[in-house]
């Protein structure tokens, strides 16, 4: 039994949510270090404010897509989540222009990542789901189309709010001006009926259907598996849980001893109780216990050879784009245009200036997404995701030499076809290494190293800027350039020879 060849329109339809995901994504990159710095925040404060929204990430993909490819309802297996995600980042989006202090936002960031994840992470299985083999790099290209064109309205909305209606972007300390708060208004109505079009302009396939779709791998699990290889795959997860527990335990104890930034408990506490996770996960195998847990946890250890290569890839390029997205405001406003005080006129013209950059890289991004496909039919994906990171670095690392906004544009030129290479080549490479089965989960998983990432910039990058780079936040987006160029030089490393997980899970 096959899949269908889908029409562009349906294509099209089953990619529109997109749109308001990205609109939304958008305002939340491009204004919240901006509603940060004007509830009191310090330069080096702003990456741990950031944190918990990766963090939320962390926990909230593996478990949607885990759940999700148990689903089924009169909306179908993703859709549902489409819709409880899209309700709850709208709602969000009103919330954070309007926050009171500081804290405040930053916990409505992280209820707002969240919400937007449990739209976002079921629309990459979609198109597993939905489209054969051979129509999955245009349903990825389709997607970032829409990302791309969703963010360049999103990102303009405060500009255009300022410079075309007359709205204020200004307000006194402490007040989040009037252009930003009307563009998460009308941001989150957005995101609400474009996702709303896709849950009912577009279909699923039944459980029987899938059912058909998914026997082969399930056959081929069935006779590979034997007694040997579950014994050693539940010592391999003994070993490895001990090894991140001891790992964490050390270099926390390091941090406690000598005194270092506080942020990078994060990271390594996080490790250690990944490790108890997996020391848990393995014992309660040994005892016969098959359960969401130990399923989640097991089919983490598991991951397809494709998709641990493609992991080093996605770490350093998505390092970048979050050191862009923290630091780029701080950057332009204080290393190009000189101006510190964000209650000043000329630092909030050149705050306006990040949406339009932003605009720009996400235009690009749209513009180039069908293009991709082409060249990667002419040379490889690998080599195509390659080239694009190469021009995203040298974007990133071209605005430390740079003083006017029509330079500024240019370097976002660069990482605009980066942006759309990464929404999409890697998708394509991964697709068919998955198990249909598990195609919701691991799209979930893979999404940890986009967050991985997040979180390691975010503890990391204000304590470079403080401690060696003089408090100035241009030079974390230096360094971002320079880990997308080595993001992809890891690319050539990827074989995307299909793979089927034979495991066993239990």
């Amino acid at each position: 039994m096959q899949k269908r060849t889908l029409s562009f329109w349906e294509i099209w339809n089953m990619s529109f949510g997109f749109l308001g995901i990205q609109f939304g994504f958008a305002l939340q990159n491009a204004n919240t270090s901006r509603i940060f710095e004007t509830l009191g925040a310090d330069v080096d404060q702003i990456p741990i404010l950031w944190i918990a929204a990766p963090v939320t990430g962390l926990v909230v993909q593996p478990i949607i897509g885990y759940f999700s490819d148990r689903t089924w309802t009169r909306l179908g297996r993703r859709r549902p989540y489409f819709l409880a995600g899209a309700i709850l980042s709208s709602i969000a989006l009103f919330i954070m222009p309007n926050s009171p202090t500081l804290w405040i936002a930053a916990g409505t960031l992280w209820i707002m990542d969240a919400s937007i994840n449990i739209s976002m992470e079921p629309f990459r299985a979609f198109v597993g789901d939905n489209l054969p083999a051979k129509q999955r790099t245009l349903g990825f290209a389709m997607q970032s189309f829409f990302i791309g064109t969703g963010a360049v309205v999103g990102s303009l909305l405060p500009y255009m709010f300022s410079n075309w209606l007359g709205i204020s972007n200004t307000a006194p300390e402490g007040i989040i001006p009037d252009s930003v708060k009307w563009s998460f208004y009308v941001g989150g109505i957005v995101f609400f009926l474009a996702v709303l079009w896709t849950v009912f302009k577009s279909s699923e396939y039944s459980p029987e259907e899938l059912e058909e779709f998914e026997k082969r791998d399930r056959e081929a699990v069935a006779k590979v598996v034997k007694k040997e290889d579950r014994e050693q795959n539940i010592k391999k997860q003994l070993i490895s849980g001990l090894v991140m527990l001891i790992l964490g335990s050390l270099v926390t104890w390091y941090i406690y001893d000598h005194d270092l930034t506080k942020e990078l408990y994060i990271l390594f506490v996080g490790l250690i109780v990944t490790g108890a996770l997996f020391i848990l996960a393995s014992q309660l195998r040994k005892k016969k216990v098959q359960n969401g847990f130990t399923t989640i946890i097991t089919d983490m250890l598991n991951m397809p050879e494709t998709m641990k290569q493609l992991a080093w890839v996605q770490f350093f390029s998505w390092f970048a784009l979050f050191s862009m997205w923290i630091y780029t405001t701080a950057a332009v406003t204080g290393h190009v245009f000189g101006a510190t005080d964000p209650t000043s006129e000329l630092y909030n013209d050149a705050a306006d200036w990040v949406p339009v950059m932003f605009t720009v890289y996400n235009g690009v991004a749209a513009a180039v997404a069908f293009l991709l496909p082409v060249i990667a039919q002419k040379t490889s994906n690998r080599i195509t995701h390659l080239l694009a990171l190469c021009f995203g670095g040298i974007g990133l690392i071209s605005i430390y030499f740079l003083s006017s906004k029509a330079g500024l544009l240019l370097s976002m030129v660069g990482v605009g076809i980066a942006w759309a290479s990464i929404l999409s080549l890697p998708y394509a490479m991964l697709s068919g290494s998955l198990p249909s089965a598990k195609m919701g989960y691991y799209m979930g998983v893979f999404n940890f190293f986009i967050v991985i990432p997040q979180i390691v910039a975010a503890t990391i990058l204000g304590y470079l800027v403080k401690e060696f780079f003089g408090n100035d936040p241009v030079y974390a987006i230096v360094v971002g350039g320079f880990s997308m160029i080595l993001s992809g030089l890891l690319t050539l490393r990827v074989r995307t020879k299909k793979r089927v997980n034979i495991h066993e899970q239990v």
